[in-house]
């Protein structure tokens, strides 16, 4: 409780000096990312009271002229954090506002604390029994082993033991089945393994900072982000409302992308049946990107992951016609959401990531500058700058500069 005995402070001291209004109803959306900014301004543009909560050492979104409030964090546990949300409400008449949780720590801590927030807010993720099993990736493979979707081989071994009998195809990647923590650099989204030895050793590796059952073993399906594409859309009761098919073009790192870097809507039905058989399977309600991988081998699209949230390159969505964070705001509010289908050929383009990327693609021989080129013409929706709110733009480049010295310091010290 010593974390939360300074909550009315923080809250006060955050709040000195701004003009608060209160009177129509918003959204407090928590994260201050690139996905968090594309989330404030989809709702600031149409006059929306938007308030940001800075988690996690992200800043654009707080860099927004369409930001009318910035709050930190409080230092402590989930409890801590709750309690932080339950009182912001109380003290600035909060009540009905949409809570909207935009990285996958935020997401687990609302949908583990539904009734108790959605009692003050409008909650935008389902509770946990419903949400579980699209954070879960155990879940999520043996549920489309029961629907009979396609998907890389996969396994959940329980011990070393259990792992040192089990046959891969190599190669493979060990991963979390489920990351609800803050993000670290300490623990990476996956480890990439050739052959069995090198299993064994990544998994004792993975074992000293994950619990040995939160890892599952999975094969990587050859080819980058050409080979990669998503189905994403807003559901009500597991029915699509508004929807999109996109492929991530470029993607880093190139083979497992943990970062879209150019991404464009396509036409592929091939992945929508299967999309929408998961989605309604659970009668999800919400946002949600289900991404697969097509098998260069057996021409398949394989289900690798379900995001119950915004995305990186969700602002693409609103290129194609169907801007998803105002569909979301409408459905929360219980207000009509037309049914929509987003059109292909927009594109999106992660700038100062894509010209890292492309810049290793060119020197590789895997792309030629005259297709990066070509690939930039016309209209391209950016991750970050907008002319009407450039500022976030600007402070980007630095944090990006920042956060790469950071990744390549911590790849020579490891």
């Amino acid at each position: 409780m010593a974390a939360t005995a300074t909550i009315p402070n923080l809250i006060e001291s955050s709040a000195r000096g701004a003009a608060i209004t209160t009177d129509t109803c918003g959204a407090l959306v928590m994260g201050a990312d690139y996905r968090a900014l594309g989330v404030v301004r989809s709702l600031g543009r149409r006059g929306i009271p938007v308030w940001v909560i800075n988690q996690g050492g992200h800043l654009v979104a707080t860099a927004s002229r369409y930001v009318r409030q910035r709050l930190p964090w409080p230092a402590g546990d989930d409890r801590g954090k709750v309690e932080f949300l339950q009182a912001l409400c109380a003290t600035h008449k909060l009540d009905g506002w949409m809570l909207i949780p935009t990285d996958d720590y935020t997401v687990g801590l609302v949908s583990g604390n539904h009734d108790l927030l959605a009692s003050k807010y409008r909650v935008t993720v389902p509770a946990w029994e419903k949400l579980r099993w699209a954070c879960d990736k155990r879940l999520l493979h043996r549920l489309a082993e029961r629907l009979q979707i396609h998907q890389p081989w996969t396994a959940c071994p329980s011990n070393r033991e259990e792992l040192a009998r089990i046959d891969c195809p190599f190669p493979v990647i060990l991963k979390p089945a489920i990351r609800l923590r803050p993000s670290t650099l300490a623990v990476p989204k996956a480890w990439l393994v050739e052959n069995h030895d090198s299993l064994l050793r990544r998994y004792d590796e993975a074992s000293a900072l994950l619990s040995p059952e939160n890892l599952i073993i999975q094969e990587v399906i050859p080819g980058g982000g050409e080979a990669q594409f998503s189905y994403a859309a807003l559901c009500k009761d597991g029915r699509p409302l508004a929807s999109l098919v996109a492929r991530r073009t470029r993607q880093f790192p190139r083979d497992f992308g943990q970062l879209s870097t150019y991404v464009e809507t396509v036409d592929e039905p091939e992945v929508i049946e299967p999309a929408e058989r998961l989605l309604a399977a659970v009668r999800f309600t919400g946002l949600a990107e289900v991404e697969f991988k097509k098998d260069p081998r057996s021409g398949q699209f394989k289900v690798l992951d379900i995001n119950p949230r915004v995305w990186g390159w969700h602002t693409l969505s609103r290129r194609a016609g169907v801007d998803f964070p105002y569909l979301l705001w409408l459905l929360t509010r219980g207000e009509p959401v037309p049914k929509s289908r987003g059109r292909a050929g927009a594109r999106w383009v992660h700038w100062t990531a894509d010209l890292r990327l492309a810049m290793e693609e060119v020197a590789a021989g895997r792309l030629s500058l005259r297709d990066y080129l070509r690939s930039l013409r016309g209209p391209l929706e950016s991750a970050i700058f907008s002319w009407e709110d450039p500022l976030p733009g600007i402070l980007d480049l630095p944090l990006f500069a920042y956060a790469a010295g950071k990744r390549i310091l911590q790849s020579i010290t490891t």
